[in-house]
């Protein structure tokens, strides 16, 4: 399926040794460094404003990457509230003699676009275009469910807030 480049962001590059955990795979924590940063941009280009993480739900780690793989982290927006955007991210893995991908990991981040002062503002309405966004969106609005309900049993059985 076609994406709508304006809600999308892409990036390339090699896994390097300076990534792996003593397992010699790359380090999970270096994973969601790299969805972080796309996730980032991703808001940033759609908002045209500095974003800040909200959640980060159902990171799934699918397949081992190792070193020297390619590696291509997708992400984009699937669904918008007043100030937030909900943004599915794939990151894909091959051997770049090979170029045959597999999704390596997969989630949905949630970044609300900020002010100078840190306050909440408005973002601009996505509007999904083809089948699979929305298929990603009502999959993004049934973790945003999810999460709300996660955080109303944190309260109501532990007393967190």
């Amino acid at each position: 399926m076609k994406k709508t480049l304006s809600n999308m962001v892409e990036f390339c590059f090699l896994a390097e040794p300076t990534d792996v955990n003593f397992g010699g795979k790359v380090h999970g924590g270096m994973v969601m460094k790299w969805i972080d940063q796309a996730s980032y941009a991703c808001a940033a280009k759609w908002s045209k404003r500095y974003s800040v993480t909200v959640s980060a739900n159902g990171i799934r780690f699918i397949r081992p990457i190792l070193v020297g793989q390619m590696i291509t982290v997708t992400a984009q927006i699937v669904h918008t509230g007043r100030s937030s955007m909900h943004i599915y991210v794939v990151v894909r893995a091959c051997d770049p003699k090979e170029h045959s991908y597999v999704v390596t990991n997969r989630c949905f981040i949630t970044f609300m676009a900020t002010d100078e002062s840190g306050y909440p503002v408005k973002v601009k309405k996505f509007d999904p275009q083809n089948e699979e966004e929305i298929k990603l969106e009502q999959v993004a609005m049934h973790a945003k469910e999810f999460a709300i309900k996660l955080d109303q049993d944190f309260e109501e059985q532990l007393g967190w807030k």
